[in-house]
């Protein structure tokens, strides 16, 4: 089960009733049509759990008695589609809902009571993912939620919602219509809250978590082994130096503290700078070893003038 199902049927278990969560549904995923009898309201969904969850909510504000219907797909993911179908008291819950236009069509935009309440906000923001929300399994790449909409100025709305909630939304426009959509993980979280997913929450906040730890860990191994692989490359320049030293005048030519760091380098070309110091006769700072290895290499240096 992806993470987007388990968020959709968290929500579905919350069992709200909100007249704005079915307006949101029904603009997002209803389409209208005409019968001999007046105004038909199709709403389809991938999910059948939430086609019951539309039955319940027209039967509870309305008391309208809807059909379920299903049929399947024709392309290769051959998912089931279920459509749940009203042909009565469609005017009815259209003007209700605000959601009908002058020509007995579907608003494109958010109706401006929505906009304004907090709670019908919520309630159709956790529409409008039930709808066509996803969210990006948060242990794979980056982090995205986002909620399709045919019309801007209804993508345009839902960010509105969001940023009423202080959440970072952003739109842009895709092939088959629009997205409203979050890309920092607080903002996602903070979406969940919003929608009350807590669980869902609690799910991502662990995975944010385990996933920034393993980055920290990665990042300090890798800086580990850059100061390791810099440590090695440091150490071979200054024996190949004293070779070029003992080869040409000879390592006595040297005054006895470079001698003595010369040959501890020698006889221990893995030892860091803070052991070459501790295993002087006379214990010095590192910065005293690294005074002396750089005189070493400027002798090697000077020879070849």
């Amino acid at each position: 089960m992806s993470f987007t199902v388990r968020v959709k049927e968290e929500l579905l278990s919350l069992k709200r009733f909100e007249k704005s969560e079915l307006a949101a549904i029904i603009k997002m995923s209803g389409s209208l049509g005409i019968s001999m009898g007046g105004l038909t309201l199709s709403v389809t969904t991938e999910n059948a759990k939430i086609a019951r969850h539309i039955y319940e909510l027209l039967h509870h504000f309305y008391g309208a008695k809807s059909d379920i219907r299903h049929h399947q797909k024709t392309n290769l993911k051959k998912n089931r589609v279920y459509t749940v179908f009203l042909d009565e008291k469609v005017e009815e819950i259209l003007a209700d809902l605000h959601l009908a236009d002058a020509f007995f069509g579907i608003e494109t935009g958010i109706d401006a009571s929505v906009l304004e309440d907090e709670v019908a906000s919520r309630a159709y923001l956790r529409g409008a993912f039930l709808s066509s929300g996803s969210i990006k399994d948060p242990e794979k790449g980056k982090y995205q939620l986002e909620i399709h909409s045919v019309y801007t100025d209804h993508a345009e709305g839902i960010a509105l919602l969001m940023q009423g909630f202080l959440l970072d939304a952003k739109t842009i426009e895709r092939k088959k219509g629009v997205v409203t959509y979050l890309q920092r993980a607080e903002d996602i979280i903070d979406f969940l809250i919003v929608v009350e997913a807590m669980q869902a929450m609690q799910e991502f906040e662990s995975i944010k978590v385990m996933r920034e730890t393993r980055n920290d860990l990665n990042r300090a191994n890798n800086a580990e082994m850059a100061n390791i692989q810099r440590t090695v490359t440091a150490s071979m320049k200054t024996i190949n130096n004293i070779s070029k030293i003992v080869d040409t005048v000879g390592l006595g030519s040297l005054p006895s503290d470079l001698q003595e760091v010369a040959y501890i380098r020698m006889n221990h070309p893995d030892y860091s700078i803070q052991q070459i110091a501790d295993s002087l006769q006379k214990p010095i700072s590192k910065s005293g070893v690294n005074h002396r290895l750089r005189k070493i290499n400027k002798i090697a240096d000077d020879l070849d003038k």
